[in-house]
């Protein structure tokens, strides 16, 4: 019985081979996307679950006098790992982490860059379950200048050679040498941390540091005892602050301490900022999000196949008919009609599988992930697949097997009709499903597109483009001038300056004086430390005072503030021009004065409102980044120059750049991810639609063939045959546009309160992708109406 059950089934989607072949591949496309979503679903919840401790990231919200809103950061101070230990019991260890990025380090003539650098507390290698090669992870990091390499990065020094013992130095301004004591297997992509040397804190600890309340420079990780109450230790926080930061002006005030599971820092982080050891860094609402959207594509798959299941019920009426007359059960036909489905959908799954391994170097390369190793690690997801392809095919299979195996055979065999107003009216809320989902769709893509072009297009209140950034370390920095000197000679170059951090990156926060008209403020804010040709270079606009001095007494003492800042200086006095700061006192002491106030720039991402800053000349404090600005068209003559000044001044020294363009983009690069993964599940989704609504159409046009013919002999045109067949399906798309409508408005509108900079939402957009909705669907159902009514009626009415 199984072997006539499947030779039936392949008998009958072998004669219908255009339903077969659309449900084939609606599913098939459904399916790849699913996977596809499911492997990167899989990766990001994958982060940091090699660690089998009970590790929490300790992290702040600081609320200082001058800050516009409380901020979320990932750091930390340096006494707190060590203090909250003590006053803890139930913190078990602790690690501090400190970062460099472009950590140059020498061995014997060789010197390379590590990319990814730490300074770690001894207890690192005891809280984190980083597998080591060579070492004793509970002794590698105990003594000082001790060193620990990945493998990776032990050969980039030493190639094959054994590393272990050797002596390293970095040369800089803080000249230090390290014992490599361990060796340490790469780190994985999924890991938050990622870098290719730790060394031992101690090796440049300093007394003083433990005093260093109010300085945030650095990520704490806790250990924490099994089954510890997270929120009854937190409401102990304000307690420690305040023991600790007391006599420090009430410091303790400003700051809220905050504990975030290891396992949930990189996808539930997007409101943290100064976020930096967080390596892909990505909203769980995101993750959620293609999910959802690849079932519904999924789903809209399904979905055709129960609208082409049950449109063609009349063609299986007599099959259904003969089996019940000659003993068949109403349960053995269900079960012969799910046979076929889960045929169908085994089948779609080899064509979902070719497709998979077609796009997935795309998607890879989109999302910077590596996707195809999940396959090997974790076999057992070959197997759920498999059996989630047999489950969409029940799913799509249940209802017309139900509805199939309901015929009676005495009324079928008398030639009765099996349609009935109630299936189709289920089949018309299930085409306007689809239609809803893939309208919906349209208009995310184009609000989500629209809006980080906006993001990447608007005027951020400087120059970006033609600007290269060149990062400098404590060698580079000591020739800054005549770096400057020579490469401002160039024709190629129409500016040079610099600063210590840059624009779109981290930019510190610190603490100044201002003595206005009333009492002495202090007031903590952002800085961006620059040489006094900053402002030109990057055309920044002065709304009131001067540019910085060049003059050598200058140096140190004068400050430029954004119009944020002297507005929140002046937030007393809100009727006050702000103008009249110019010559107040402000800054770092006594002798800072104000000299101008620049208009509002962005100076961060456009998720976020632009905050308090000043622009301070001080050069003796040193620079972290030169910026050289091309004339014109010349970057290939410009980047030449600045390679041989670069090799010229230091040699064997590598010069690292990019253009500030690039920099911004990687800003967004998540906005530019999640813009194109929703436009390609649009797409999907709007193409299974038409899909079915082909296959519906085609169904259709068949069965009226005859009432066709007889209209086409009494004198009707192709034009009013065309709108015959077309008009219910166009009545159709226009019902989903008015449900979709409102739902991308007010799915969209939330989406968009994350940014604090954004577009408004158009009219225009949606009526945009309800034509164009309307449109595919009119194309698609006329090419079949134009077909059926170009045919010749004697063909059609020949038997009658």
């Amino acid at each position: 019985m199984l072997k006539n059950y499947i030779t039936t089934a392949w008998r009958n989607l072998s004669k219908h081979k255009l339903y077969s072949a659309i449900n084939v591949v609606g599913l098939a496309i459904g399916m790849a996307a699913c996977v596809v979503i499911t492997l990167f679903v899989f990766y990001e919840r994958s982060f940091d679950r090699m660690h089998t401790k009970n590790i929490y990231r300790l992290n702040e919200v600081q609320k200082w006098q001058g800050m516009l809103s409380p901020q979320k950061v990932a750091l930390s101070m340096f006494p707190m790992g060590p203090t909250l230990k003590q006053d803890f019991p139930e913190i078990k260890n602790y690690t501090r982490v400190n970062w460099n990025d472009d950590y140059q380090m020498t061995f014997g003539e060789k010197r390379i860059y590590y990319k990814h650098t730490y300074f770690v507390d001894t207890s690192f290698l005891s809280i984190f379950d980083f597998p080591l090669v060579k070492g004793n992870r509970l002794q590698v990091l105990q003594k000082p200048n001790s060193a620990v390499l990945t493998e990776s990065g032990a050969k980039k020094l030493f190639g094959d050679a054994d590393p272990i013992g050797k002596t390293i130095t970095h040369y800089a301004g803080d000249t230090v040498s390290f014992t490599i004591t361990g060796i340490m297997k790469d780190i994985p992509d999924n890991s938050q941390l990622q870098f290719e040397a730790l060394f031992s804190f101690n090796s440049i600890y300093k007394p003083d540091w433990m005093n260093n309340w109010g300085g945030n420079w650095l990520n704490t990780y806790l250990e924490l005892a099994p089954g510890t109450n997270i929120a009854a230790m937190t409401k102990k926080f304000p307690a420690y602050l305040k023991k600790h930061m007391t006599g420090k002006d009430e410091g303790w005030k400003y700051y809220e301490l905050f504990l975030l599971p290891l396992q949930d820092v990189h996808s539930n982080s997007a409101d943290i900022g100064l976020d930096y050891l967080n390596f892909q860094k990505f909203d769980k609402n995101y993750t959620n999000i293609f999910m959802i959207i690849a079932l519904i594509v999924l789903s809209i798959a399904c979905i055709n196949f129960m609208n082409l299941s049950t449109a063609r019920s009349a063609e299986r009426a007599k099959e259904v008919g003969i089996r019940k007359s000659i003993g068949a059960q109403r349960f053995q036909l269900g079960l012969q009609f799910l046979g076929e489905t889960v045929l169908l959908s085994l089948i779609a799954l080899i064509l979902a599988a070719v497709f998979v391994l077609l796009v997935l170097p795309y998607i890879e390369n989109l999302s910077q992930r590596n996707l195809k190793p999940i396959f090997l690690q974790h076999p057992s997801i070959l197997i759920s697949i498999l059996i989630g392809s047999i489950v969409v095919g029940i799913i799509s299979g249940i209802y017309p097997a139900i509805y199939l195996s309901s015929f009676q055979p005495s009324k079928v065999l008398k030639g009765g009709s099996v349609a009935t107003n109630k299936k189709a009216n289920f089949r018309n809320i299930l085409v306007v499903g689809q239609f809803v989902s893939a309208i919906f769709l349209i208009i995310a893509t184009i609000f989500v597109f629209r809006q980080l072009n906006y993001m990447q297009q608007k005027d951020p209140g400087f120059v970006r483009d033609n600007m290269i950034t060149i990062s400098l370390d404590d060698i580079t920095f000591r020739k800054y001038d005549l770096l400057k000197t020579e490469l401002s000679a160039s024709p190629y170059v129409a500016g040079v300056t610099a600063c210590r951090d840059q624009l779109g990156g981290h930019l510190d926060q610190t603490g100044v004086e201002f003595k206005g008209d009333g009492p002495k403020q202090d007031i903590s804010t952002t800085i961006l430390m620059v040489d006094p040709d900053y402002m030109n270079v990057y055309k920044m606009k002065l709304a009131f005072g001067r540019d910085f001095s060049h003059e050598k007494q200058a140096n140190g003492r004068e400050y430029i503030l954004n119009e944020r800042l002297a507005h929140e200086l002046l937030k007393d006095k809100p009727k006050a021009d702000i103008g009249t700061l110019i010559g107040k006192q402000f800054g770092f002491d006594s002798a800072g004065r104000i000299v101008g106030i620049a208009k509002d720039f962005n100076f961060n991402s456009l998720h976020y409102k632009i905050e308090t800053i000043f622009l301070f000349n001080q050069k003796e404090w040193g620079f972290g980044t030169l910026s050289v600005k091309v004339n014109g068209d010349k970057a290939k003559q410009a980047i030449a120059l600045i390679e041989k000044v670069w090799s010229d001044n230091f040699p064997g020294h590598p010069l690292q750049y990019q253009f500030l363009d690039d920099h911004f983009k990687e800003v967004y690069r998540t906005d530019a991810q999640i813009t194109q993964m929703v436009g390609i599940l649009a797409f999907l989704a709007i193409l299974i639609s038409c899909l079915g609504l082909f296959g519906l159409a085609s169904y259709s046009a068949e069965r009226r063939i005859k009432e066709i013919g007889v209209r086409k002999v009494l004198g009707a045109s192709m034009s009013s045959i065309v709108t015959l067949l077309s008009k219910h399906f166009i009545k159709l798309v226009l019902i989903a546009n008015a449900i979709a409508w409102p739902l991308a408005w007010y799915t969209v509108n939330r989406w968009m309160e994350d940014y604090a900079y954004r577009l408004p939402m158009s009219w225009w957009v949606f009526v945009l992708s309800g034509v164009t909705a309307l449109a595919i669907a009119l194309i698609t159902v006329s090419f079949l109406a134009m077909k059926a009514a170009a045919a010749n009626p004697v063909e059609s009415l020949r038997t009658e």
